[in-house]
């Protein structure tokens, strides 16, 4: 991958130290990104789109072994009607074009969060191309879509109640070690950073549970200009930090 002036600098930094094994973005931004520039919102989307390409092969570079991208929430289909169609279509396309650049760099796609509700034609092509890649063993592209954190942690609840009543857990002992393996996210680590992108101060019902020690970068720049030097930039950020879990 080409790299942008000071990107390679940047990247040759993050790489001299530990880097994070699971970094979290929550993608926020596209809609103000369009409306400043006098575009419609979907504008906004498909740059969005590209910027996530770019971040996906730049924490590959990197050596991330885990990358969760908040592609779409639940409270998202709130949104104009003429506006969430627009997004499943743009989805549905780019999933299936990012196959071949995913089977090149030997990266998995996973999604977290509930697969009713959402259009079959999407649906089918999300899981063609986690079918595809599953055997891959490289960078896993963990996609957040029509995930929402207290709906994860709903379903996770439920999947240790009926475990309950059917006698294979005692209620008294359940740890949180029962907690994260009735997760999505179950065979996962939790994320080391969380980057939140446009400014916004507020986590947004993302990984509710498994961010509880992350280390999190706000940063005011919108999506689509998020890229590579940002990402690493981040990471250099968190390598700076010491993490003390509590402790002294």
């Amino acid at each position: 991958m080409t790299t942008a002036p000071g990107e390679a600098e940047l990247l040759e930094a993050a790489r001299s130290q530990p880097v994070p094994e699971h970094v979290a973005i929550i993608m926020d931004g596209n809609g103000r990104w369009a409306t400043r520039r006098g575009l419609p919102r979907v504008a906004g989307h498909r740059e969005g789109v590209k910027a996530a390409r770019a971040i996906v092969r730049a924490a590959d570079t990197l050596g991330l072994r885990y990358l969760t991208l908040y592609a779409f929430s639940t409270e998202n289909w709130s949104r104009p009607l003429d506006e969430v169609s627009t997004l499943m279509n743009l989805l549905e396309r780019s999933v299936h074009a990012e196959l071949p650049a995913l089977m090149a760099r030997n990266a998995r796609l996973r999604v977290l969060g509930r697969p009713h509700g959402v259009p079959a034609g999407v649906r089918r092509g999300i899981d063609h191309v986690v079918h595809e890649t599953r055997n891959n063993t490289g960078l896993t592209v963990l996609m957040a879509f029509n995930y929402g954190g207290r709906d994860e942690l709903l379903d996770a609840f439920r999947t240790l109640a009926r475990q309950v009543q059917a006698g294979d857990l005692k209620a008294d002992d359940i740890s949180e070690k029962d907690v994260s393996g009735a997760l999505y996210t179950a065979d996962i680590p939790d994320p080391d950073l969380l980057i939140r992108t446009s400014g916004e101060m507020r986590i947004s019902n993302f990984l509710l549970w498994q961010i509880a020690y992350t280390e999190l970068v706000l940063t005011p720049t919108l999506w689509p200009d998020f890229g590579p030097g940002d990402l690493y930039r981040a990471v250099g950020e968190f390598q700076g930090r010491t993490r003390r879990f509590g402790k002294v």
